[in-house]
């Protein structure tokens, strides 16, 4: 080895460099061997280096099938999310470049491809599950508005229609199995007990949506449709995509500064803001409202697994490894630019925050409920906030917000060393008791003001709206 030349320690910038010139596969397996071992951890890491490697994925894809370029995306998505289930960001970021696939084919074939996607067939059948079959006139025969017009008829133009039953007569009873399906196909509900029962016949049942009645499943379906699109259309597919991964590495940069744009509408002067963890986004967001505000923070250590990098992010403006360039983008830390800051155990939150007017929150993910990932402590900050009505701000960029629900809070919880907590040197004591050692803590939407994203301010009650934007529901199940 050339003198002078420090080999670099496997992580984000490792891998970054080594994917310039690796190809795509042993890339794979490279990131996957990083995400076990957790030598690449943390929201933002994960991000970048995802984005990277489907920018390489899709960079050595050949010929112009959308449907095998899905496919291969998702292939790989799932052994990434596989590898490392707990940094819900890695899904994130494939489910976007999925998306983006979509997207280049809807823009170019006015929207086809998500029309197709939902339905399933280019033509609907009469017992598709979701299609609603044509009504043959401008108001439904079985609907109530049909018989409440007749209501307000005059008595002279009802006895001139009385030869007219359908429009005089309650109509029939449905079918318990489905509205759509002939009346005459099963024998018609009489009484409340029959409700949840079967019709005889069941090849008139309405397809379940998970499969067609030629036996496809609805994923096979929209494959199907992107082939034949793709095929149809005249397009730069894998240009395209590379163009909106790009972009998509953009918003990864920006997101901070983004953020960060809008701290003045949030932070006041002679404000006490209490803060958590070690984030360059908070940080940041602090700096930007302390150009023209003067206010003071409260920084919990976040001890035993954070505390370190809390202590150099306060002293010297870094804490670890995240970025290429971070050596040649040096930031102050808030004790230069004249902000003072206290650092108190996370101990006593609970006694300072009577006087805490805001509490700053960061985040590792945030869910499609509205609730969020956070380091250890920030759910007893939360409902420390709560009890003392003091608004709590999540600040967040969009690719941590995940369509994913948490139905198992114990499965997004990742434990670290019980050793950090309690010494392995006190073995007398350790053999009398089990130590956990949590790293992160689900905080509940109900506990959380406002979340401010790069792209503005919202309620926890409106992030659907977010995902439901960024996220095709075809992509949700990789």
């Amino acid at each position: 080895m050339a003198q002078g030349i420090t080999p670099l320690a496997p992580g984000l910038t490792s891998f970054l460099k080594s994917l310039k010139s690796t190809p795509a596969d042993p890339s794979v397996e490279h990131l996957i061997s990083l995400l076990k071992r957790r030598q690449i951890r943390n929201s933002r890491p994960c991000a970048i280096a995802t984005t990277a490697l489907m920018l390489r994925v899709v960079g050595e894809f050949k010929g112009r099938d959308a449907a095998k370029l899905v496919e291969r995306i998702r292939q790989v998505g799932r052994r990434l999310t596989a590898a490392q289930p707990r940094e819900v960001v890695v899904g994130n970021i494939v489910r976007r470049v999925l998306g983006l696939v979509r997207e280049v084919l809807d823009d170019n074939t006015g929207g086809d491809s998500y029309a197709g996607s939902d339905a399933g067939h280019n033509t609907p059948s009469q017992h598709d599950s979701m299609t609603r079959p044509t009504l043959h006139s401008s108001i439904s025969t079985f609907s109530p508005l049909r018989h409440a017009a007749t209501e307000l008829m005059d008595a002279s133009m009802t006895s001139d229609m009385s030869d007219s039953s359908e429009l005089s007569r309650r109509p029939p009873l449905l079918t318990s199995h489905t509205s759509y399906a002939p009346t005459s196909s099963a024998p018609l509900v009489n009484s409340l007990f029959g409700l949840f029962s079967q019709p005889a016949d069941s090849n008139a049942s309405t397809p379940t949506g998970q499969a067609s009645p030629d036996g496809k499943t609805a994923q096979s379906l929209n494959l199907e449709r992107l082939a034949d699109l793709s095929r149809s259309s005249n397009i730069d597919l894998k240009g395209e995509v590379m163009d909106g991964i790009r972009e998509l590495q953009d918003e990864l940069d920006q997101s901070d500064e983004q953020i960060a744009s809008v701290a003045l509408e949030h932070i006041h002067s002679n404000e006490i803001i209490l803060t958590h963890t070690a984030s360059t986004t908070v940080q940041k967001f602090l700096l930007s409202a302390a150009k023209k505000r003067k206010f003071t923070v409260v920084h919990a250590e976040t001890y035993p697994h954070d505390n370190a990098a809390t202590h150099g992010i306060l002293l010297t403006g870094r804490k670890r490894e995240t970025r290429l360039d971070e050596d040649e983008d040096p930031w102050k830390p808030l004790t230069s630019v004249g902000i003072p800051v206290y650092v108190i155990p996370d101990s006593h939150v609970f006694a300072i925050m009577s006087r805490v007017n805001k509490v700053i929150l960061a985040t590792h993910t945030v869910l499609a409920n509205g609730g969020l990932v956070a380091a250890a402590g920030a759910h007893m900050i939360a409902k420390a906030a709560k009890e003392h009505q003091t608004p709590v701000v999540v600040l967040s960029g969009v690719y941590k917000l995940s369509p994913v629900y948490p139905f198992d809070i114990d499965e997004l919880i990742e434990y670290g060393d019980a050793g950090m907590v309690v010494p392995y040197e006190d073995g007398e004591f350790v053999d009398k008791v089990d130590v956990e050692h949590p790293l992160y803590d689900y905080v509940p939407a109900d506990l959380v003001d406002l979340y401010i994203t790069n792209l503005g301010g919202h309620a926890p009650s409106y992030l659907y709206r977010i995902v439901a934007d960024h996220y095709r529901t075809e992509d949700i199940t990789l």
